[in-house]
Parts: C-alpha cells; sequence; structure tokens
C-alpha cells in the first residue's frame, strides 16, 4: 500500500469517528434528556401531591380550630376555656398573647398609679 492510501484510510477512520461520536452523542443526549423530562414529571407530580396534602391538613387543622372555638363559646368554665384556648395556641401565638398581657399591665399599673396619687390629693 502506498504512503497516500495509508494517509487517505486514517482520514477516512476519523472522519467516521468523528460520525461514530456524533451519532453516540445524539444518542446519549435523547436519553438524558428523556430521563430528565421523566424525573421533572415526577417531581411536579411529587409536588403537587404534597401541595394537597397540606391543602388537606391545613383546612382539617381551621374545622379542628374553629370547633375548639366554638366549643369555647358554648362552655361555662371560663378557666377551663382559657386552658383548652392557650394548649392549642402556637408559639408565635402565645408570644403575641404574652406582648398584650404586658401592655394591658403597663396600663392598669398606670391607671392604679393615677388613682394612687389622686387619693393623695384629696387627703
Amino acid at each position: 500500500m502506498s504512503e497516500e492510501g495509508i494517509i487517505t484510510g486514517a482520514v477516512k477512520k476519523v472522519f467516521l469517528a468523528g460520525v461514530g461520536a456524533a451519532a453516540v452523542t445524539a444518542d446519549k443526549s435523547a436519553e438524558l434528556f428523556s430521563g430528565l423530562v421523566e424525573k421533572g414529571a415526577t417531581t411536579v407530580e411529587r409536588g403537587r401531591e404534597m401541595n394537597r396534602e397540606l391543602k388537606h391538613n391545613a383546612r382539617q387543622k381551621a374545622k379542628e380550630r374553629k370547633e375548639k372555638a366554638k366549643d369555647y363559646a358554648e362552655s361555662d368554665n371560663p378557666i377551663g376555656d382559657l386552658n383548652a384556648i392557650l394548649a392549642g395556641m402556637t408559639a408565635e401565638q402565645l408570644d403575641a398573647l404574652g406582648e398584650r398581657i404586658d401592655e394591658a399591665k403597663e396600663k392598669a399599673f398606670g391607671r392604679e398609679k393615677e388613682a394612687g396619687a389622686d387619693e393623695e390629693k384629696k387627703d
């Protein structure tokens, strides 16, 4: 075989290798794309399921709290009702209630001071 034939054969092999690489890349890309699409669809469906479950749980808790509130409104035991209400509150709600109680104490203490000062003026 001549030198030209060897070079031509080598160039032909390199060209065919390039075509083969392109074909393999296209096949692998198609597989990867299909896999990503499938994974995305699965993830979206799981998200929908989780969202439905979350909505159901939120509705259920709201219903339970509404029923408790109705029971509290109809009850004749205010201390027991208060304890039940406090037991059903979240940490954030309890913090907000604590702030409101502190504000009420400050107002009441201010009124007591004013009333005491008025009594001293009368004497």
